[in-house]
């Protein structure tokens, strides 16, 4: 069973994928078929390797942590903003 990697060309979504003979590889995030496969590295542990793993997973998290923020900012702001067009009906006593 081969695994490969893939990025969706729509959402930019990089993900592995198990390959099987009846399998149609689809994006997980967007559900796109529109993917490009990747080069895959091989299963071997190098200095190199183990750094640049360890920057790609870094900035993933870091993108991911940006996106939360930017969520619960959003999330704040239309609070703050109800509050403030309804006035009095909207405060608990």
């Amino acid at each position: 069973m081969p695994i490969y990697e893939y990025e969706c060309r729509g959402c930019h979504h990089e993900f592995e994928l198990i390959v099987l003979h009846d399998t149609v590889p689809a994006c997980p995030s967007c559900q796109g078929q529109e993917l490009e496969r990747l080069p895959t590295g091989f299963a071997i542990a190098s200095a190199d390797i183990s750094r640049a793993r360890a920057k790609k997973a870094k900035a993933a998290a870091l993108r991911s942590k940006n996106y939360v923020d930017a969520q619960v900012a959003e999330e704040e702001h239309v609070r703050e903003h109800m509050d403030e067009s309804h006035g009095p009906l909207n405060r608990k006593k």
